[in-house]
């Protein structure tokens, strides 16, 4: 994990190679897109693009025995 902070991760809303950001569960969202997303209001056609986006983040599976 300490790799891929120092070269970067590819954003999961603009496809960049970025090193700041968060992760929801395995995915990447850099500082940017996370400001964008924040400070878009829900009457702007950027907000359907983002919810878009955002829907392909899945949350990893536990399997218990």
């Amino acid at each position: 994990m300490e790799l891929k902070k120092q070269m970067g991760e590819s954003c999961i809303i603009c496809d960049n190679i970025k090193v700041e950001g968060i992760h929801l569960y395995e995915s990447f969202i850099c500082q940017e897109c996370e400001k964008n997303i924040i400070n878009t209001n829900t009457s702007d056609p950027k907000y359907q693009y983002y919810l878009k986006k955002l829907r392909n983040i899945t949350s990893q599976k536990i399997y218990t025995s």
